[in-house]
């Protein structure tokens, strides 16, 4: 057998573009499902831990999955908004803590999360580099955001407009960096959270200016009375927020009317997360609260049933490609009929001829095998970041 295999292995070698297709072929035909497989495992691995963590969530009535996809892994898409008074109506029914999330701004591409320091308790996220936020224009990075965008404590990161046209006279915020995440191979690697109150500055709903009543340039006043000056729309709004100009930033009106993307709810106890999602189920109710499980079993439902039509698809390419080695193995033997007349004239017997071609097989399947394994043992390394960076964001 080991001469067989050897003069199999000369002849693999010396047919070198004939045996890397063949290699090429079957590889593929492994390689594919296998690797399918373990990138829909490490997807409902991801998705199902974040909607596990996650018991209840609530926000506009519309797209659940929308929703949940924007709230829990920070997509691009942003649902309907809704006000912060959600969030307060929650934690007045005393059936659960709320935690308000506002998903909709970004810095170099990446995602500014706008949420309460309670996060990070929900999602277990420690500070491996400097300091929680602590107040408005300060910012905390995911380990990778941290790494992609080579910035770290210390540094400030500028916010992103939405429109290059935008008429509304929204300056972008200049954020200062005080913490870096530890790393927690989730959504959060990758975001860039800040308070509540910085989002609603980059929203232009909050802002700081000079002291009006201190204006000395006639050109910034529009009128001035005893108590009472009105600054023109030349006044100067700051885009960073600094020890010397934070105390001027404010907020007009109620912050319970300003926006949010959604709310996610902790209920205390089973009881009371069967008490809170029965009170938005009027039908005059403008939010809808419901367990991101269900909503993630669904999406994962139908991921299931592609990849099974997938699978299908990949049967028979790979039953037709069968077919054509097959084909390919029995014309090289046609081809070859010289070689087994001199085969036989050695006084070697029909037996000799198959155990030739059977080590010639063998060797390119082993060969094929120990290349997939090699491509399979890469997907199943990167698998998290490739499910991240292909589905995920």
């Amino acid at each position: 057998m080991i001469d067989s295999l050897y003069i199999a292995w000369r002849y693999i070698t010396f047919n070198r573009l004939r045996t890397l297709i063949l290699v090429c072929c079957i590889t593929m035909i492994s390689f594919l499902p296998l690797s399918l497989q373990l990138l829909i495992n490490e997807s409902e691995k991801q998705l199902m831990e974040r909607a596990d963590s996650t018991p209840l969530l609530a926000g506009a009535k519309g797209s659940s999955l929308d929703l949940a996809m924007n709230s829990l892994y920070f997509t691009n898409e942003a649902p309907e908004l809704i006000d912060m008074g959600a969030a307060n109506r929650i934690d007045d029914t005393e059936l659960a803590m709320s935690v308000p999330v506002y998903v909709r701004f970004k810095a170099r591409g990446l995602t500014i999360v706008g949420t309460s320091l309670d996060y990070f308790d929900l999602r277990r996220l420690e500070v491996s580099e400097g300091r929680q936020f602590v107040r408005v224009g300060e910012c905390m990075l995911g380990a990778r955001a941290a790494r992609e965008l080579e910035l770290g404590v210390g540094d400030t990161i500028v916010s992103s407009p939405e429109n290059m046209f935008d008429l509304a006279g929204i300056y972008p915020l200049k954020m200062n960096i005080v913490g870096v995440l530890q790393e927690n191979h989730s959504a959060d690697d990758l975001a860039i959270f800040a308070d509540l109150k910085t989002t609603w500055v980059i929203q232009g709903l909050g802002h700081g200016h000079d002291d009006v009543a201190k204006l000395t340039d006639p050109t910034l006043i529009m009128k001035r009375t005893e108590g009472n000056v009105t600054a023109s729309v030349k006044l100067f709004h700051f885009t960073e927020i600094t020890d010397d100009n934070i105390d001027s930033f404010h907020f007009h009106g109620s912050t319970d009317r300003y926006p949010i993307t959604a709310v996610i709810a902790l209920p205390f106890d089973e009881k009371s997360e069967a008490i809170l999602q029965g009170r938005f189920l009027g039908k005059n109710e403008l939010l809808q609260i419901f367990r991101p499980t269900v909503v993630i079993g669904e999406l994962l439902e139908n991921i299931f049933r592609i990849k099974n039509v997938l699978d299908a698809i990949i049967s028979v390419v790979g039953a037709v490609t069968l077919l054509a080695i097959g084909l390919v193995f029995g014309l090289s033997l046609r081809l070859r009929q010289k070689e087994v007349d001199t085969i036989f004239k050695m006084g070697c017997d029909r037996a000799m001829i198959f155990q030739l071609l059977g080590a010639e097989i063998l060797l390119i399947m082993g060969i094929s095998a120990l290349c997939c394994a090699g491509l399979v043992a890469a997907i199943n390394f990167f698998s998290a970041d490739l499910v991240r960076l292909l589905f995920l964001q």
